[in-house]
């Protein structure tokens, strides 16, 4: 089917972008010496991830116990659970690994850490456990320095669980839009989690991973030295949030959505489309940084962006496109005229994917496949 036959709103990805992207990400690990562990919460897209690792990763990292379920299904073993778990949770990672998968849970606080190893011992298993550590504040984590780290991996190990590494996410690096602070933030994520391995190693808790990521850290790190592997996600789609924290040109977002124009509002300036926010999504990432792309900037069908409109608001089912100052005295019905097809570039990738439970990959002519984005928890 060619992209013109698909009825709107749908998600697009763009095929030559999506490989593009995944070679770039796979070449930079490559050239730091480290393993490269996906994030595949972005796509939840089997053929995706697929493609990641024949790039060369090693391992996904998934954010949902569904994830983990639909991956292992798919022959994918080695897989990194990166939220703290649940204790409702634990059934369903014993599941997984009596049937066979390699996965590895995440705690970060000793509560958390009683929960796993009363569980593992009431069902004989011994689960193997990462603990997050903070290193830039931005949401959870053990203090890599503080004594806390000690004590949960203490209670780990003597309470029949593997001590299987540490992990951080420097998630404020989104808030950051220039190398220099970015490489300094890499750096502060890369020898904070080192600082956390080498104490537990010190203190006799073996600890073989060091894992640290984010798209823009992954990016500007430098050295990795004493990491042992990089998590990041959203670089294989990316979206208008890693453009304006300058981790990629707009031509690189490979993720969009393709919508309709069916009606106008000429004395309001407005073009309305057919993707509201239930194809769109809320996120409005980019209210806070240098450039406010609304809720995603239109591009033509081809890919192009449309310089000088932006989708300026949603309601569930209509989307408004609006010119700036620049482009007001435009005839808004010639240029945007009822029926024409455009592409929507998403501020954050995530969101905009979580709305659609079909992505159809699009290859250089414009034919168009139909790949399955599951949903749920």
């Amino acid at each position: 089917m060619h992209l013109q036959q698909l009825e709107t709103p749908c998600a697009l990805l763009d095929l030559p972008r999506v490989q593009r992207n995944i070679q770039r990400m796979q070449q930079h690990m490559n050239r730091l010496g480290v393993k490269f562990r996906p994030h595949a919460k972005t796509s939840k897209c089997i053929e995706v991830v697929l493609a990641q690792l024949a790039a060369g990763a090693q391992g996904i990292t998934v954010s949902t116990m569904k994830e983990a379920e639909v991956f292992f299904s798919a022959g994918i073993k080695d897989i990194l659970y990166a939220v703290c778990i649940s204790a409702a949770k634990l059934p369903r990672a014993l599941a997984l690994r009596r049937q066979g998968c390699d996965l590895k849970i995440l705690v970060d606080n000793e509560r958390s850490a009683l929960q796993v190893c009363e569980f593992g011992r009431a069902h004989q298993e011994r689960f193997e456990v990462w603990i997050e550590v903070d290193t830039d504040g931005h949401r959870a984590g053990i203090d890599p320095a503080g004594e806390e780290l000690l004590t949960v991996a203490t209670m780990l190990q003597e309470g029949g669980s593997k001590v299987g590494g540490v992990l951080t996410h420097a998630g404020s690096s989104y808030e950051l839009h220039s190398p220099e602070k970015l490489a300094a933030l890499a750096e502060q994520e890369r020898a904070g989690c080192v600082l956390a391995g080498r104490r537990l190693n010190q203190a006799g808790i073996r600890c073989d991973n060091v894992s640290v990521g984010s798209t823009p850290t992954a990016f500007a790190a430098a050295h990795l030295e004493g990491v042992s592997e990089v998590r990041a996600g959203v670089y294989v789609f990316f979206d208008l949030v890693m453009h304006n924290v300058g981790v990629c040109e707009m031509d690189d977002i490979a993720l969009s959505v393709l919508t309709t124009v069916i009606g106008h509002q000429r004395e309001k300036g407005w073009v309305m489309v057919d993707a509201g926010w239930m194809a769109m999504s809320r996120d409005r990432g980019t209210a806070n940084q240098q450039r406010d792309f609304g809720y995603g900037q239109p591009c033509t069908l081809d890919g192009m962006p449309i310089a000088g409109f932006t989708m300026i608001g949603v309601n569930q089912e209509h989307g408004i496109i609006a010119p700036d100052i620049s482009m007001q005295s435009i005839d808004i019905t010639q240029k945007f005229p009822f029926g024409t097809q455009l592409r929507i570039l998403p501020n954050h990738a995530c969101a905009t994917g979580a709305q659609h439970a079909v992505l159809y990959a699009c290859d250089a002519e414009g034919d168009a496949t139909p790949w399955e984005r599951f949903q749920g928890w």
